[in-house]
Order: C-alpha cells, then structure tokens, then sequence
C-alpha cells in the first residue's frame, strides 16, 4: 500500500489530485470533529470549580447526553451520502431536498427523545449508578441540557448535508466558534449570574441551538439559489429515516463492544479500570484523525456513485485506504513509543503507570488496521450499503463477545488481563471488522451508480 506513485507520470499527477480532494475534505473535517469534545471539556473545567459533586453530576449527565447523540449520528452519516449522490448526478437541487428532509428528521427525532429523556431523567441517572448527593446535579444538568438535543441533532443532519456537498469548511468554522461561545455563556452564567450547574447546562444549550440557526441559514442560501423545497416531504423524510435504520444498527453494535469491553475492564481491578479508561481515551482520540479520512472517503465515493465515475470510487478507495493504514502507523508508532511517558502524565500510581503503558503499546500496534477499518466503514457509508454494515455489525459483534468473555473467566485479573482485553478489542475486533469490509470492498456489490 504504498503511497507514490510517480512523479510526474498521469497516474501521479491524478493520485496527487485525489490527495488534494481528501486532503481539502478532511483537514476541516478533523478541526471540526476536535471541536466537538471541547463542549464538554469546557464544562467540566468550568463545573470543576464549584465542586467535586457538581462535576460528578456533569459526568453522569454527559455520558446520557453523548450516548444519545452517538446513537443518532446515522443523520450525518447517512445525509452525506444521500447528499453527496445527488450532486454527482448533477441534481443540486435534489441534493438540497434530501438534506432538508434530513434536517426535519433530525428535529423530529430530537424533540421526541428530550420529551422522553426529560420525563425519565431521574431514572436515567440512577441507572448509570450516581450517588445521592450528586444526583440533583446530574439531574438538573441533564434536564436543562435537553433543551439544546433538537439542535444537536440538526447540526449533526446540517453537517452531514454540507458534506454531501463538498464542504467541510462550513462546519468546522461554526464548530470553532461554538466552542468559544460556549465558553463564554458558561462562564457567564456559572459564575457571573451564579446559575451554578444549570447555567453550564443553559450555555451549551443556547450554544447548541445558535449552531443549529448558523447552519440552518448557510442551507437556507442554497435552498433560495436552486429552488428546492424548505418544508419536509414526507416521503423524503420516510426515507431518510429508513436509510438511517441499519446505521443505527451498526452504531448499536459498535456501542454494545464498548460497553462489554468496559464491563470487562471493570473486573481487572481498580488500577485496571483506571488504565483502562485513559487508553480508551486515548484511542478516542486518535481516532479523530481516522473518522477524518473515512469522512473524506464518504463524500467523495457518494460523489462519484452519483456521476457515475467507478474508475474515481476505486481511486478514492485506494487512496483513502493507503493514507488511512499510513496514519494508523504513524499514530501507531507515537503512541507505542510514548506510551510510558504518557502512562506518568495521567497516572501517577506505579501500578496504574504500569498497566496503562502496556495497554497503550497493544493499543499503538493495532491502530494501522483501525485506520483501514475506519475508512473502508466511511467508503460504504458514502455508497449507502448501510444495510450490510448493520449484518457486518451484529456478526463482528458476535464474534468479539465470546473472545471478551473469555478474557474474563480466563485471563488473570491486572495488567495480563488488560493487555489481553486490549488485544481483543482493539485487534481481534478491529481484524473481524476489517475482514467483512474488505470482502465487501472487493467483491464490488456496493457500487451501484445513479443518484439512488
């Protein structure tokens, strides 16, 4: 998978063509997504300081809140690549009709489950297991924050819809400047209006829905420039919807495997679970860099489905493909070469250290096959083949289950525990995943060209 490929000869100049596409794509995309985590950062940096039940309130209320969003990011997902094939077709105004219809969905779907999750927030917390003392604050932060959830989902069908059209700029500036505000709000109601933890909740709210306005007015421009309706067609909408469904499935299994593998963690002992949690954060992390590239590759493959270019698909899949195991080795390399200071900067316990750094190394040598993974995932995204994403998922799902079940019963609780964990999760899951997508990618069911 070599990344040259000659200088000046046709095939060179057309790879670094493509390079220049994925690059104009993704660059964006990764500030954006960068951008995203920082909601919660700043207020955990800003709650922090009222306190250490305030904080653990914000915790157990942003874990509710980021499963929730996770759960739905199939709007995005599944927005570009409807987008993005109706653009290649050269059906612009087409394209912006199914992306509105992506956007009511995404409002629809957000108003329904804040009405829920408002309704059950007390049980929804306790479920997570929050103390009593920090349960008001979880509570209250959870509730006001639901005020912002329609939007969420909006920027997130918004964002998907820029992207099926080519722009991953857009995003990235209203993300950065929703970071700042947010901090701003935030700290201006937590400290200035002494809102306390309600007032972090209200500045990430406003901050949401002004997000969701900004986006929704770059839309509103394209929609006046070509027609195309602004209200929601049913049946569009239906549509968006029931390509949405397998996504959700395969974002379900993903889920379940992160859940599973913390379960499994937790029974290595404190100092496993306390490694463990930093190395997931850490391959959270990186893959940033990879969601990236396989955004890029979503965009580009649902681009060329719609124009008919197979001989463009298959370059951008080669290519992604070779800059998604490329970045796997370099991110690879940096965190299994750092691993132990890196294990000192978040773990000053001797124990933790030391479980943490192993962790890290296993982590560091499987992360070129999660870069192929991440972007062969996004390539059949862009083709819209959400339906065997969803068979790949529950099978690759079943087949790590057992291997985590094992590493429970079998492996000694500690540090040999997680090193076996980690080199189920991030290798032998990453490896099933890898194998049904290459099979897929080879066996070419999913290029279907055609607007859809």
């Amino acid at each position: 998978m070599g990344l040259r490929s000659g200088n000046g000869s046709p095939a060179g100049l057309k790879a670094r063509a493509r390079d220049a596409e994925i690059a104009r794509l993704a660059v964006p995309a990764l500030g954006a997504l960068v951008a995203e985590p920082l909601f919660l950062l700043a207020d955990s940096a800003i709650v922090g300081r009222l306190g250490t039940l305030p904080l653990a309130g914000l915790g157990v209320a942003g874990a509710v809140l980021a499963t929730a969003v996770s759960l739905f990011v199939f709007l995005a997902y599944g927005t570009t690549a409807g987008v993005a094939r109706r653009l290649g077709a050269g059906d612009v105004r087409g394209a912006l009709a199914a992306g509105v219809d992506g956007v009511w969905l995404a409002l629809g779907l957000g108003v329904v489950t804040a009405v829920v999750v408002h309704a059950a927030a007390g049980p929804v917390v306790d479920a997570l297991g929050v103390s009593a003392a920090a349960r008001p604050h979880a509570v209250t932060y959870l509730r006001v924050s639901l005020w912002g959830l329609p939007a969420m989902l909006v920027v997130l069908a918004a964002t998907g819809l820029l992207r099926g059209l080519q722009d991953t700029r857009t995003p990235l500036v209203v993300a950065a400047a929703g970071a700042g505000l947010n901090v701003a709000l935030n700290l201006l109601l937590v400290h200035g209006a002494g809102w306390g933890i309600a007032g972090a909740a209200a500045g990430t709210a406003a901050t949401q829905v002004l997000m969701a306005l900004a986006l929704a007015a770059v839309v509103a421009r394209g929609v006046r420039r070509t027609g195309a309706p602004v209200h929601p067609h049913p049946l569009g909408v239906l549509r968006s919807a029931r390509a949405g469904v397998p996504l959700l499935v395969r974002t379900l299994t993903l889920r379940v495997a992160l859940l599973l593998t913390t379960y499994v963690a937790a029974a290595q002992g404190d100092s496993g679970l306390a490694a463990h949690q930093v190395a997931m954060t850490v391959w959270t992390t990186t893959a940033l860099a990879l969601d990236a590239l396989a955004i890029a590759a979503q965009a580009l493959v649902g681009r060329d489905l719609g124009a008919g270019d197979v001989a463009g698909v298959r370059a951008t899949v080669r290519r992604t493909s070779q800059w998604g195991v490329a970045v796997g080795v370099v991110l690879g390399a940096l965190v299994a070469a750092t691993s132990w200071p890196v294990a000192g900067l978040f773990a000053p316990q001797a124990q933790v250290r030391g479980d943490l750094a192993a962790a890290l190394v296993v982590l560091g040598v499987c992360l070129p096959v999660a870069g192929w993974v991440f972007v062969l995932d996004g390539v059949l995204i862009g083709a819209g083949d959400g339906r065997y994403l969803a068979r790949a998922g529950v099978l690759t799902l079943a087949a790590y289950a057992p291997l985590a079940v094992l590493v429970l019963l079998l492996a000694p609780p500690g540090r040999a525990g997680l090193v076996w964990l980690w080199a189920s999760f991030a290798g032998a899951y990453s490896l099933a995943r890898l194998l049904t997508l290459v099979h897929r990618e080879r066996s070419g069911a999913w290029v279907v060209t055609g607007a859809g």
